[in-house]
């Protein structure tokens, strides 16, 4: 896809965005914050402020800190609660739905991991806990290509067949996300590329869609923040590698002030 002009902001597109997210269903549904007072620990304002503030994106492994009663409730209030869900599961600690609330299913899937992990049992996705959980639940490891491993600086490798992307610094396994890429018609291109323009706040001319922090590796093909999507298992691009827009933004800070060396592999999905 081709595409052209200039966006004026993040905010403003995303302004418009339906913000009701469908859940799993009544029956399905992590149940959320019970709604009787008292009935758990309340986290004063301040406390969470200092928590949340601690999230730095240029650290290893890092995502925000996450606790019960975060949902993932529009494509501008990502809390990475599906991330969460889906790490979990695959960390074979948690059989309950991906609902994008954080619930009591989910904090004790949580609870499970960090017991297993030798870390604090607290039930929140903390930075301890993400840091280890992202290593743990990167998939398919041994298809991972050799040149995303090279020791001479950034590489970032997305695997089209798990709706991953992983990011590597002088060979070291540095951050994961999970993406979504083209569909069938518009398969994202497969083969070794390298950033060649960058555009925070670039705008489809095709399509007319807010593209922020874009990273152009092949023609119009770029890795950036999407205002669409919510489950990264669910619909497809035109091309591009749809992000969060706080990873895409994550990606933009440790990497665009430097060579980006860029992989592309997998069978589609």
């Amino acid at each position: 896809m081709v595409h052209a002009g200039r966006w004026v902001g993040v905010a403003g597109v995303l302004a418009g965005m339906v913000t009701g997210v469908a859940g799993a269903g009544p029956a399905a549904a992590d149940p959320g914050p019970d709604p009787v007072a008292g009935s758990h620990p309340q986290v004063s304002t301040a406390t969470s402020a200092a928590s949340r503030a601690q999230f730095r994106p240029r650290a290893r492994f890092a995502r925000e800190f996450v606790r019960r009663g975060d949902a993932d409730t529009s494509t501008s209030n990502i809390e990475h609660v599906r991330e969460l869900q889906y790490r979990l599961r695959w960390a074979g600690v948690y059989r309950g739905p991906v609902t994008g609330t954080f619930g009591d299913l989910t904090k004790a899937a949580v609870r499970r991991f960090q017991k297993g992990h030798h870390l604090d049992v607290n039930g929140n996705a903390n930075f301890a806990t993400w840091a280890r959980l992202i290593p743990a639940t990167v998939r398919a490891k041994r298809a991972i290509p050799d040149r995303c491993k090279l020791p001479n600086g950034w590489h970032v490798c997305y695997d089209r067949a798990h709706h991953q992307v992983t990011l590597w610094k002088s060979g070291r396994l540095w951050n994961s996300w999970l993406v979504r890429g083209g569909d069938y018609g518009y398969q994202t291109r497969t083969g070794s590329f390298e950033v060649y323009y960058r555009d925070k706040d670039h705008v489809s001319g095709l399509y007319g869609s807010a593209m922020p922090y874009s990273q152009f590796f092949s023609g119009g093909q770029a890795f950036h923040g999407s205002p669409y999507m919510i489950d990264p298992f669910d619909e497809h691009s035109h091309g591009c590698v749809n992000m969060y827009i706080e990873d895409a933004h994550q990606l933009w800070q440790l990497t665009s002030r430097s060579r980006l060396k860029v992989a592309v592999y997998g069978a589609w999905d």
